[in-house]
């Protein structure tokens, strides 16, 4: 079967109540280094990372592959050290000055029109990309095709939830890896995986489980989104 766009896997850390950072959007760094290596893992595993701007400006880095097993692991594979780092955002609204422009990874930008103004003559970002809907919109399923013309087959999606609402209201995800760390953040200000408008049950995506891992305090678990035969 032709593959027509990369296979697309959600990973995320959370508290025990869903949500993915604190009510003043902190950076999430409660997950425990198990995490941190779990997540390094599956970055390690995809030709490219996706994330919004909204996760780049809380964080102002993004994580590299670092452990020597994975480097050569993906030295056998044939791949670069470092997967390709795709930001999203519609504005392009982003600081040049951040440490995350100084890593070494290759850099794509995911935007409109407008947003590409201001990089197009910039050399931060080796790539942009621009494919919008008639409303001005990114078109992530048109960008999702392309990708694969770029030997993009597996991508990882880093966050944040409104990225992800938009990639399952597009039926764009295949698996999420979802990490559950032993703590209660609350209130309605605090983001959750799944921002946007939200699904009505009947209609939710559902979700095969495919494995669960403990590690000391935290539950790792891994599902598949299940489709309909036929279905991409």
């Amino acid at each position: 079967m032709v593959q027509h766009r990369p296979h697309t896997t959600v990973v995320l850390a959370m508290s025990a109540d869903g949500k993915i950072a604190d009510l003043v959007r902190s950076p999430a760094r409660f997950g425990s280094g198990a995490d941190k290596a779990h997540l390094e893992k599956q970055i390690a595993a995809s030709d490219a990372v996706v994330f919004g701007a909204g996760t780049l400006r809380t964080y102002g880095t993004t994580l590299t592959v670092s452990d020597p097993t994975l480097l050569q692991q993906r030295k056998r594979e044939n791949k670069s050290p470092q997967p390709i780092h795709i930001v999203l955002s519609s504005s392009g609204n982003l600081n040049p000055d951040i440490k995350f422009f100084q890593q070494p990874v290759k850099r794509w930008l995911l935007t409109t029109t407008t947003g590409a103004i201001f990089w197009q003559e910039r050399s931060e970002f080796e790539r942009i990309l621009v494919m919008e809907t008639s409303r001005g919109n990114i078109d992530t399923r048109a960008v999702w095709q392309h990708l694969v013309s770029l030997q993009i087959k597996d991508l990882a999606v880093l966050g944040g939830g409104e990225v992800v609402a938009s990639l399952l209201a597009s039926d764009l995800i295949d698996e999420f890896w979802l990490t559950i760390c032993p703590l209660i953040l609350g209130g309605t200000a605090a983001p959750t995986a799944v921002e946007g408008q939200g699904f009505v049950s009947d209609l939710a995506p559902r979700l095969q489980l495919l494995d669960v891992c403990t590690v000391e305090q935290e539950v790792f678990l891994h599902y598949r989104l299940q489709r309909s035969v036929g279905m991409d």
